[in-house]
């Protein structure tokens, strides 16, 4: 037995004089990097420790005793106490040695059998066998120069010669990974009656799957070639099906229907090429160098735990065309395998094309309707890649957010997954989200004009040319930032325990599938704005587009900022949100060299200001935020037109709000939780001083309108007042128009018209309030709820629910709002009252508000628990959003 030192220190080497010489000559090429750092903890004092590695190599001995030396371990090359093995150390693939072959006779599992006989005979005796993993080049550096990518480490087993130039050339890129020490005690006594050459046999076998399960972590999965992927999903049982199919109803010949899925295959599959990623890793150093000022990761770590013996599926936000490259880069240097991509088939341009595809992107159409075959093509792919065990990447959003908010998922990917991992469980599936926060985007310019109307514009090899003018601007710090990953497996169980007798039919359906889906794509939208990082531009965007010129003194900016960044660090949305470390004066300070801000000097204090054309920019970067300050712009909203109201006034109608505010900015509680933060957010501004709570704490109130605590309220407040304006457009159109009257797209039309009018009128810096989807989501809340219906000629019905949604409107929304947005809203087919009947020709849209009010009033349905002091026309400013000027 070995005794204490053996595990503190490094035992001296026995090796021949010859092996120690060979170590001093390949130690000046060779560089390592050991992982964990500290792998002595690993292992239990006192226990012999031998070596397991994947390979036969002299290089591979070499490098492995130089590691445990430099870690204090002991010497693979000294006697393995207790046996008659002259080395600590075995190979689990031998190869042939260099004469006559000598080794071929000697079977590659006859250490593992000694070590097992070593036991018999003294139940007290154990040895620590480590599974020791050695990869030479597998991340060359920009400076290693790129022959030194074809020397790279791969799944090919090399010769001796071509191991000799990877060690020349990227020897100083070498990583040595110890994993868990297994007890081999353990594992006899856990045996029990098994024969040694069986256990033997097994326990080769385990340790087989554990070095490939590391090597594809570190390298990727062995895909061997396209061809092979190719095959195997033409020779598919479904696909087989679906060509004869095919060729049966076009009264085609087979041969011509199989090329036809031959060519979509082919147009889909990716063809990885570790040589070529590695290359694009050169060039993409230089590319972020020039764009960007740093690339951060956060919780990384915890993710890289947590994938290990998982199928990993990587679900980012999609907020620009840097994001395939920014994560498939940075997975890449942080020593994890390259993900396939999904990309679309758009992307798929000349010269362009063919690298993306070596770097694991695989195409598909926008549209698999009427498409039946390449349906089936394309899900077998997908599940090719699946059950080889092949990380994916792709974006649920379906293509890139315009206005900064997550869009609202598309489950056609994750249906493919959900079905491709049903058919064979092997092994269980991990979403990883991810967000992905900017400072500036280069798309920027395009998407306010698309939301303004201009039809996207299609991607092209020039368009490409035209766009690498973005090379000349530099675009800040970009963040990402890994979310709490989700297991597919529990989701299963929780929607039938017996979910896996649905795997025997692949071309079953089962009814709760559906569910899975749903839930599953709502938790990824919620984990990543439970990742998201706050920057500093996001900070400037919250506080200076609540100003109706976008403008604030200096003072009052720098309070401001000091109180956004204390509210997120005192009520913080989850453990994984990141905020910059940036004090207020030095998010100034930043944002002028961004050239976010300007500054206006004045004798009386400075004035920030953000010119018109980059507020409606940066109001992307409020958005991307906006759901981390959601309780808190509720409770102020509550205030903007009300000096006193109850706690419970507030919480009951923020219980009424919620649904709608959770679908829109995917927020993770449900009704008691939100309720919760907002009891904790109220308490915030009362210890703030923004908020006085009086009668025990039972009502709030705020100071006048003049006082610095209620402008900040304000500012908070207007950060979600143009929800509240939406929605309040949404029940004016269907109630101005009556029952059975619209459609929902006819509503959701009517709502978009009203909405850029009005922000014609009052020059809103905002597209995305207008966006038809927020209008589009709105009105599905309203039918989930059962407040809105469908009758049988298609039409919209509603029930009193609407008419109490009118009422509350008026705590939130002051009467010029209200009064102008149902001035504006198009009445369909004549004007109607909440009931329907149509208004006289000669009633006004004044009128028809003052029937609100008295509807409101006549209702008995007091909004507060206490009375309400609501604030004198001369104090109160009008409120920001329609208005827009405070």
């Amino acid at each position: 037995m070995l005794n204490m030192s053996t595990t503190d220190t490094p035992a001296r080497s026995r090796a021949p004089w010859w092996f120690n010489l060979a170590g001093q000559l390949l130690e000046p090429w060779v560089r390592i990097r050991r992982e964990p750092a500290e792998p002595a903890a690993l292992l239990q004092a006192g226990v012999p420790v031998c070596y397991v590695i994947e390979r036969d190599g002299f290089s591979d001995g070499l490098i492995l005793e130089r590691a445990c030396r430099e870690a204090g371990l002991p010497s693979p090359m000294q006697p393995l106490s207790g046996t008659r093995r002259k080395r600590s150390v075995f190979a689990l693939a031998r190869r042939d040695g260099w004469l006559f072959g000598r080794n071929r006779q000697r079977s590659p599992n006859e250490p593992l059998g000694q070590l097992v006989r070593s036991l018999e005979g003294d139940p007290e005796r154990d040895i620590q066998i480590v599974p020791v993993s050695i990869y030479v080049g597998r991340a060359p550096t920009r400076e290693s120069g790129w022959f030194s990518v074809l020397f790279s480490e791969n799944w090919i087993v090399v010769g001796r010669f071509r191991r000799m130039l990877a060690l020349l050339l990227n020897g100083r890129d070498t990583v040595v990974h110890f994993s868990t020490p297994v007890s081999l005690r353990t594992v006899v006594n856990e045996a029990g009656e098994i024969r040694p050459e069986r256990l033997t046999r097994k326990i080769a076998r385990v340790l087989r799957t554990h070095f490939r399960r590391i090597r594809a972590a570190v390298i990727g999965p062995d895909l061997s070639h396209r061809r092979t992927v190719v095959d195997a999903v033409l020779n598919a049982e479904p696909v087989r099906t679906a060509i004869a199919a095919v060729a049966a109803k076009e009264n085609i010949s087979h041969a011509k229907a199989w090329r036809r899925a031959h060519d979509m295959v082919m147009e889909i599959a990716a063809d990885y090429s570790h040589p070529v990623v590695r290359s694009v890793s050169f060039l993409l150093s230089n590319f972020w160098n020039k764009l960007y000022d740093g690339i951060a990761m956060h919780h990384f770590e915890k993710a890289r735990a947590a994938a290990p013996g998982h199928e990993v599926v990587y679900v980012p936000c999609h907020r620009s065309h840097a994001d395939y490259l920014l994560l498939s880069y940075q997975l890449h240097m942080s020593g994890v395998v390259v993900p396939h991509i999904a990309a679309g088939v758009n992307l798929n341009l000349p010269g362009i094309g063919p690298i993306l595809r070596r770097g694991g992107a695989f195409f598909l159409r926008r549209s698999f309707k009427g498409n039946a075959l390449y349906s089936v093509v394309f899900n077998e792919y997908l599940a090719q890649l699946i059950d080889r065990g092949v990380p994916i990447e792709y974006f649920i959003e379906g293509g890139r957010s315009r206005t900064g908010r997550l869009l609202a998922p598309r489950a056609g990917m994750l249906v493919m997954t959900v079905r491709a991992f049903l058919r064979a469980p092997r092994r269980p599936v991990l979403f990883q989200p991810v967000y992905i926060g900017y400072e500036k985007l280069m798309e920027g310019k395009s998407y306010i004009g698309e939301l303004s109307g201009k039809p996207k514009e299609k991607e092209s090899l020039l368009g490409l040319l035209r766009g690498l003018k973005v090379l000349r601007q530099r675009y800040g710090h970009v963040a990402l930032n890994f979310g709490e990953p989700i297991e597919l497996n529990p989701l299963l169980d929780a929607a039938s325990p017996d979910w896996r007798a649905a795997t025997a039919d692949p071309d079953a359906k089962p009814e709760w599938l559906g569910r899975v889906v749903d839930d599953l794509a709502e938790r990824i939208q919620v984990n990543i704005n439970r990742a998201a990082d706050v920057n500093p531009i996001n900070l400037l965007a919250l506080a200076l587009l609540a100003t109706p010129k976008h403008a604030m003194a200096e003072n009052d900016l720098l309070s401001q900022l000091e109180l956004m960044k204390a509210l997120l660090e005192e009520q913080p949305f989850s453990d994984r949100i990141t905020l910059t470390s940036m004090e207020p004066a030095g998010i100034i300070a930043y944002g002028e060299q961004m050239g976010w801000i300007r500054r206006v000097r004045h004798p009386l204090g400075d004035v920030l200001v953000t010119e018109d054309e980059q507020a409606v920019l940066l109001s992307y970067f409020r958005n991307n935020v906006l759901h981390l300050t959601a309780t808190a712009a509720w409770v102020a909203c509550c205030f903007l037109n009300n000096r006193r109201m109850s706690r419970a006034s507030v919480l009951r109608l923020g219980r009424i709000i919620y649904p709608f505010i959770q679908g829109e900015l995917f927020l993770p509680w449900d009704k008691d939780g939100f309720c919760e933060q907002l009891q904790a957010t109220i308490d915030f501004f009362v210890r703030r001083g923004l908020l006085e709570a009086t009668g025990d704490g039972r009502v709030l109130e705020r100071g006048p309108g003049q006082d610095d605590a209620a402008y900040q309220l304000r500012i908070i407040a207007r950060s979600l007042i143009q929800a509240f304006e939406r929605y309040y457009i949404t029940i004016a159109a269907l109630v101005k128009n009556g029952p059975h009257t619209l459609t929902s797209a006819e509503l959701e039309n009517a709502c978009t018209l009203t909405a850029q009018r009005l922000s014609l009128l009052n020059e809103l810096s905002a597209p995305e309030f207008f966006d038809k989807a927020l209008f589009r989501g709105f009105i599905q809340k309203l039918r989930e709820s059962r407040i809105v219906w469908t009758d049988d000629a298609g039409k919209l019905d509603y029930d009193n629910a609407l008419e109490d949604m009118v009422r509350d409107a008026r705590v939130i929304l002051a009467r010029e709002v209200r009064h102008s947005i149902l001035k504006i809203t198009p009445g369909g087919d004549g004007d109607k009252d909440g009931g329907g009947k149509p208004i006289p020709p000669d009633a006004s849209s004044e009128a028809l508000h003052e029937r609100h009010v008295a509807a409101e009033q006549h209702a008995h349905a007091p909004v507060e628990a206490t009375p309400v002091e609501s604030e004198p026309a001369a104090e109160e400013e009008t409120p920001g959003g329609l208005a827009g000027k405070p």
